[in-house]
């Protein structure tokens, strides 16, 4: 019974301080269903979202492999956003977030192998025509994942950053990130399609969330912190073994993965959205790096060449 009471007395307590009545609540349990696991899950629901858009049994790989994907950088943003919302952050709590980041992407980074041994090159060199000119190029959440890792000067096009700096407009500093050298002409600043569209949906999108997380990313979350707590070993070998996954183990998974599918008899295919894939996602030529002072000269100098 004193438990019962004490349990009462909390519930009370709780919808007392948003302004609610206990016992319409505990009413409202008198009519509500047992939960399942199918119903909480919604199981039928995410089984019903994979499309293919032709007759060839591999398609359906990839498709739910990518979905799997878009799941897994839900999860990623998830943490990062826990640190980003939080005030006074111990060494501890900032290592756990992204050691849990950090699995995250080692699954991403093992997976590839799902997807390379996991559909035929004939297959896939079949179905990917129906696909263009889309391309996971257009993942937005990855998109956001990298702006709230590091400060925008770190994503800058390698080739403009000493023009960008922090008096420069979201604008401006936008038209000049890495990726954008995956669709765009700087000589004459004409976009492909793929391009085009994925900013046609995303763009005002990315710049209200790029500048919260101007201030808020992890990068700048770790640089604020008391000195005693950046000094912490753990906390430093978590925030390099973060930047080596994402930025070179998981994008040289996906690169070779690539590598497989559409090097052809010697001969590079096109990406099905039309970009320079091979320059837009190898590291040694992008160098994205969102923790750079953590790293010597020498690892800075030769980021990815050894990928």
């Amino acid at each position: 019974m004193d438990k019962e009471k004490n349990l009462t007395s909390q519930l009370k307590e709780k919808f007392d301080s948003i302004g609610q009545d206990l016992d319409t609540h505990l009413e409202g349990l008198l009519y509500s269903k047992p939960i399942n696991y199918w119903d909480y899950i919604q199981t039928d629901a995410l089984l019903d979202l994979q499309t293919q858009r032709t007759v060839l049994p591999d398609e359906m790989v990839f498709i739910m492999y990518h979905q799997i994907n878009e799941l897994l950088f839900k999860m990623i943003l998830w943490e990062i956003e826990q640190v980003a919302k939080s005030d006074a952050i111990e060494a501890a709590f900032f290592s756990n977030k992204l050691m849990r980041i950090s699995r995250y992407f080692d699954m991403l980074t093992s997976s590839f192998n799902i997807m390379r041994e996991g559909m035929e090159v004939e297959q896939y060199n079949k179905f990917r025509t129906t696909l263009t000119p889309a391309s996971g190029f257009q993942s937005a959440q990855y998109r956001k994942i990298e702006f709230a890792s590091t400060e925008l000067i770190n994503l800058i096009d390698n080739r403009f950053r000493k023009t960008i700096d922090r008096n420069t407009s979201f604008e401006h500093a936008f038209e000049h990130l890495y990726w954008q050298a995956a669709g765009k002409d700087y000589k004459t600043g004409k976009k492909s399609y793929l391009l085009t569209v994925f900013e046609e949906r995303y763009k005002e999108e990315f710049i209200r969330f790029a500048k919260f997380y101007n201030t808020n990313n992890l990068w700048t979350k770790f640089k604020q912190l008391p000195e005693s707590v950046k000094e912490d070993k753990d906390l430093i070998n978590a925030m390099r073994h973060y930047d080596h996954t994402v930025n070179i183990k998981w994008v040289m998974a996906h690169y070779n993965t690539a590598n497989h599918y559409l090097n052809i008899g010697g001969k590079t295919a096109e990406a099905t959205g039309g970009s320079e894939w091979v320059k837009y996602m190898h590291p040694k030529y992008q160098r994205r790096i969102f923790f750079p002072d953590l790293w010597s000269e020498k690892e800075l100098q030769h980021w990815g060449e050894d990928a």
